[in-house]
C-alpha cells in the first residue's frame, strides 16, 4: 500500500450494502482508514445520490483520498458523483477498466454494481483500482480539461 492513499470514503444504498459490509471488511485487513458514508444495515430504502453527494464531497475536499460507491449496477452512483466538480467516478465492470480508469482518468472514485458483479470480482476490482496510479504524461492535459 505504499503508493496508495489511505483513507476511504465508503457508500453504498439499499441494493449495494452486502459489498460495503464486505469492502469494509476487506479494506481494513489491508489497512486502509474507512469512512463510512452509509446506508445503514436496517435501512430498506436510500436514495443513490444523496450517498454519492457525501462521498463525492469528501473526495472533492480532501477528507478522503478515493471514494468507493456500490448500488445496484455502478451506473447511478457514477451519474451521481460526478455532478461534483473535481470528482472523476468511473463505473469499472472489470479489472482492466479500473486500472485504465486510474491509470489514464485519474479516476478519484470508483462505482460498482452489486447486482451485476460476483463478490470475488468485485474485490479484485476494488484492490486494481485503489492498487494503479496515474501515468500523468499525456494523459495529464485530459484530466485538466475535464475540471
Amino acid at each position: 500500500m505504499s503508493e496508495s492513499p489511505s483513507i476511504i470514503g465508503l457508500g453504498a444504498d439499499h441494493a449495494g450494502r452486502d459489498f460495503k459490509k464486505l469492502f469494509k471488511k476487506h479494506l481494513a485487513l489491508k489497512g486502509y482508514q474507512i469512512i463510512d458514508f452509509g446506508v445503514a444495515d436496517d435501512v430498506l430504502k436510500a436514495d443513490y445520490p444523496e450517498i454519492a453527494g457525501k462521498v463525492a464531497k469528501a473526495v472533492k475536499d480532501g477528507t478522503c483520498h478515493f471514494g468507493v460507491l456500490i448500488c445496484g449496477t455502478g451506473a447511478g452512483m457514477a451519474m451521481a458523483a460526478n455532478r461534483y466538480p473535481g470528482v472523476r467516478a468511473a463505473s469499472c465492470p472489470s479489472q482492466y477498466v479500473a486500472s485504465l480508469a486510474r491509470a489514464h482518468n485519474d479516476a478519484n472514485i470508483l462505482t460498482l454494481g452489486q447486482r451485476v458483479l460476483g463478490p470475488d470480482l468485485a474485490l479484485a476490482i476494488l484492490d486494481t483500482f485503489l492498487t494503479t496510479s496515474f501515468e500523468g504524461g499525456r494523459h495529464q492535459n485530459r484530466v485538466e480539461m475535464m475540471g
